[in-house]
């Protein structure tokens, strides 16, 4: 690497620790990027992280959800503990979930849930997308009156749908009426008027 590059790094890293969040400590890593320590500060939400932090300590604290994207401006992090806090599963940790599963899958197992009822005590890593529930935008509740009418109305309309179809199938089986052909008279009377020609299968007698 060239020295002015080397040099911009060992710039941006100085900075960033000076950036560092106030409850935690930060360290400059020989391999470049930040070791950024937030264990046992008490925290309830993620503090504000520098780009280059590449291991991340959050243990033994009060955490109980990751909102989703937080890890996204951290494109050297390699190395998380969230172990030993009070994580709320349900799916607004699916976040996490994944992006241990990406990077370290491995740590999936040790992190512990301690609510809601069902996933207490049972490891990240065993629980199905079904147990971690849906986040599933829902109706204000202005609008559910107006979806029930809305459901009646689809209900409806199925019904006339299926109405029609069966009258159709109904017409398309019956049998057509048997037509029978009349013919013209001025056609009979041309056809009587006709003169009958000698069939051409008689023998002529013999010379």
């Amino acid at each position: 690497m060239p020295t002015w590059g080397l040099l911009f790094l060992l710039s941006a890293v100085a900075q960033a620790i000076q950036d560092c969040p106030a409850p935690c400590t930060c360290q400059a890593l020989e391999t470049m990027g930040l070791r950024v320590d937030c264990q046992g500060q008490g925290l309830m939400a993620l503090p504000a992280l520098p780009a280059p932090t590449r291991h991340l300590l959050l243990a033994n604290n009060s955490l109980h959800t990751v909102p989703p994207g937080a890890f996204d401006h951290l494109p050297q992090l390699q190395v998380l503990d969230v172990t030993q806090n009070p994580w709320h599963c349900d799916c607004g940790l699916t976040y996490l979930r994944l992006w241990l599963e990406d990077h370290m899958p491995k740590s999936l197992s040790s992190v512990l849930c301690a609510s809601p009822e069902h996933a207490a005590h049972h490891p990240l890593d065993q629980l199905t997308g079904y147990q971690l529930g849906n986040c599933g935008w829902q109706l204000q509740a202005s609008w559910v009156h107006l979806g029930v009418w809305w459901d009646l109305a689809l209900a409806a309309v199925a019904v006339l749908g299926l109405a029609l179809l069966a009258g159709l199938l109904c017409i398309s089986t019956e049998p057509w009426p048997e037509t029978r052909t009349q013919s013209h008279p001025s056609l009979e009377a041309a056809h009587q008027s006709l003169p009958i020609l000698p069939s051409s299968n008689h023998h002529k007698p013999p010379k």
